[in-house]
């Protein structure tokens, strides 16, 4: 099977030409440039249905935008007018969707994985769904874990929501109630020790998803 790696946003500007579309970049935000960074993709396959203005990703499929990886079995992926991107990945069967990208200003990172890990670039959500997990590092120490059926996280608000349900269950959580690994913040003189307040600020659930960031 023939391997592809497409731009994303080429693909797009081909699409527009096509259908007499003139598509608008989005807005920057300097503080949270992976928005407005161009979504590359790579795949063994790719079907476009113009129609729709829907491209179809099949076969080891890996997404790199700004800081953001993405990799699964298959990602469907549109562009509207305004130049968001949405994208529905799911796994390979064996193994899950997985998301990951950059806190701003830290050095921090935010991973996930789920049957199902839908994209969108307007309201800068992540929902990962099924036997979902989210993990934090802080540089490469594991500082996080949240598990749950569905899992929701906004890289603009830094607020993320967890719920659980009957396809969260296991033998050891027959239930499928939400859990939870929370580190505390290291203390002064610690190790490791946060450069500063804002570094060492976690990442806060919330059943308000559009919650602000104190």
């Amino acid at each position: 099977m023939p391997h592809y790696t497409i731009a994303f946003a080429r693909a797009i500007r081909l699409a527009a030409a096509l259908s007499g579309m003139l598509l608008v970049a989005a807005t920057a935000h300097a503080e949270l440039a992976d928005k407005d960074k161009p979504m590359n993709i790579e795949a063994d396959s790719l079907r476009y249905d113009d129609k729709t203005q829907t491209s179809v990703f099949t076969g080891n499929v890996l997404i790199t935008k700004g800081t953001i990886i993405m990799r699964g079995g298959e990602i469907k992926v549109r562009q509207d007018e305004k130049g968001n991107q949405f994208g529905d990945l799911v796994g390979n069967g064996k193994t899950p969707g997985f998301f990951r990208q950059k806190r701003e200003g830290v050095d921090e990172w935010v991973e996930g994985e789920g049957q199902t890990v839908v994209y969108n670039s307007e309201a800068q959500t992540v929902v990962l769904k099924g036997n979902a997990t989210l993990r934090r590092y802080r540089g490469t120490q594991l500082n996080d874990i949240n598990e749950g059926d569905q899992i929701v996280y906004n890289s603009l608000t830094e607020v993320f929501s967890v719920k659980g349900g009957p396809n969260n269950a296991s033998v050891t959580n027959p239930s499928g109630r939400v859990k939870a690994m929370l580190t505390p913040i290291p203390k002064d003189g610690a190790t490791p020790a946060p450069a500063s307040a804002e570094d060492g600020a976690a990442l806060r659930p919330s059943n308000k998803i559009g919650e602000q960031r104190k």
